[in-house]
């Protein structure tokens, strides 16, 4: 046999035996993860919201499931993010505010992305950063190739990059983030600037009569944390406009922020629709959800760095070929920072990072309801912002935990500390039982689980004891 004909033989096994091994194996699926920017967890029309259309999302919600009890990590950018692609908690890593962090003592864990492609994922991410590791570091974040024209802005372009990359050949499984940023422009709509500047002009503010009403949580509650309205003052020029609104700025910022959340579920709706026009997309999951909400005129409260659930609770949507439970909600709690992580690896079929605190939605999404479930998710504040402090931990603090009948709020500072709000009977946030002796064991119970996290993720929060 000549030496010619003998090597291709040996290639032609070598071919058999590697195909042989494939056989069983799961096709990894390509990923998708979809994120705005400050979308508070019922700005959407599938949520049964009257004030917003965002048939994009109603989309998604339709073809997979809806988790109703979503909360971040931490109601902010940078720090919210961190969780999301590292499935730790902010402080964990030393991030208290919006902030870069560029060596691995300063952020030690590994990303989400770094796993994949380890794993033979092609990573790609499309639109506003905000990530912790500077874009260079592709070693560090995981990411191959990075898309981020006109730095934060620029949702439009964002889309038709990610529906370009979705219409390519791939030739791996591929993990894709599409960053949105807004209805973030909110921002700018509260301080009355021209949002022509930034994404784009919104439809002028319409007259009085056509202008939604206040929400029914609109007022302050009795008994409400004292540090919270005293860090909103302090801010009021930067960040709080709304210290100064009357009742009309309140209806105006509510209507214009839906037209943000329109206006960016009309881009979404380009992509969704090139995923499923796509080669792959019977065998693509999409996971959708957003950093942090908004205060959307609740409390008297615009923006994020608050407890309350139109800033701490975010939508989550994860639909596609692998969640068998389509067009259905589901009440468990999650943690849409640490949970994501651990999600998409098992989605994968990659080992996650190791000592992660998040859990994988998998069982959930193929029906496995009956799944032995958390009991529940903590958010964190660290009242900061952009300073030059990034790393020291002398903020003022607060942590939020949320069982399935409770949220237990609890600040370091102030004459009043805590917050108990029953939130099967009080949805809006409106009556702290903190301060009801009848709820002292409920409070009690809160305060020790509390201890218990702050202890098991190394966190400096001093929590009250009620003395």
């Amino acid at each position: 046999m000549s030496v010619r004909r003998s090597s291709f033989y040996l290639i032609l096994m070598l071919f058999l035996i590697q195909a042989c091994s494939n056989l069983g194996k799961p096709v990894q699926p390509n990923i998708i993860y979809i994120m705005t920017d400050q979308q508070a967890f019922d700005a959407m029309s599938c949520a049964g919201n009257p004030l917003v259309h965002t048939p994009a999302l109603d989309r998604l919600a339709s073809d997979g499931i809806r988790f109703e009890q979503a909360y971040c990590a931490y109601p902010l950018c940078v720090p919210s993010r961190a969780a999301m692609f590292s499935g730790r908690m902010p402080h964990e890593a030393g991030i208290f505010v919006n902030t870069n962090v560029v060596t691995d003592e300063e952020f030690p864990f590994e990303i989400l992305a770094r796993r994949l492609a380890d794993g033979g994922y092609k990573t790609h991410y499309i639109g506003k950063w905000h990530l912790t590791i500077p874009r260079s570091d592709t070693l560090k974040h995981g990411f191959q190739e990075i898309d981020l024209p006109g730095g934060h802005g620029f949702d439009s372009v964002y889309a038709r990059m990610a529906v370009e990359f979705l219409r390519r050949d791939h030739d791996r499984p591929f993990f894709l983030v599409v960053s949105f940023r807004n209805p973030h422009d909110c921002c700018q709509l509260a301080r009355k600037e021209d949002l022509a500047n930034f994404e784009g002009a919104i439809p002028p503010i319409p007259s009085p009569d056509e202008l939604p009403e206040l929400p029914e949580n609109f007022e302050i509650p009795e008994n409400e944390p004292d540090y919270f309205r005293e860090w909103q003052a302090q801010n009021s020029e930067r960040v709080y406009r709304s210290h100064y609104w009357d009742e009309e700025d309140f209806r105006e910022y509510q209507w214009g922020y839906y037209r943000l959340v329109e206006k960016v579920d009309s881009l979404l709706g380009q992509v969704v629709d090139a995923i499923y026009n796509s080669p792959g997309s019977d065998n693509t999951t999409i996971i959708f959800s957003s950093d942090h909400g908004d205060g959307l005129s609740r409390h008297r409260w615009n923006q994020k760095w608050s407890a309350y659930d139109e800033s701490s609770k975010v939508p989550f949507i994860v639909a596609g070929s692998m969640v068998q439970r389509k067009g259905e909600s589901d009440e468990r709690l999650v943690s849409a920072g640490l949970d994501l992580t651990p999600t998409i690896c098992d989605l994968a079929g990659i080992e996650p990072p190791p000592e992660m605190r998040g859990r994988s939605l998998k069982p959930l999404l193929s029906g496995e309801t009956d799944t032995p479930w958390r009991d529940f998710v903590v958010s964190e504040i660290s009242f900061g912002n952009w300073v030059d402090r990034y790393h020291v931990d002398t903020f003022p603090k607060v942590r939020m935990l949320r069982t399935a009948g409770y949220k237990y709020v609890a600040f370091d500072r102030g004459e009043l500390r805590e917050q108990l709000t029953d939130m099967m009977n009080d949805p809006g946030e409106m009556n702290n039982l903190a301060v009801d002796a009848g709820y002292a064991d409920v409070l009690d119970r809160h305060r020790e689980l509390l201890k218990e996290w702050v202890e098991e993720t190394g966190d400096a929060f001093q929590v009250p004891d009620g003395n």
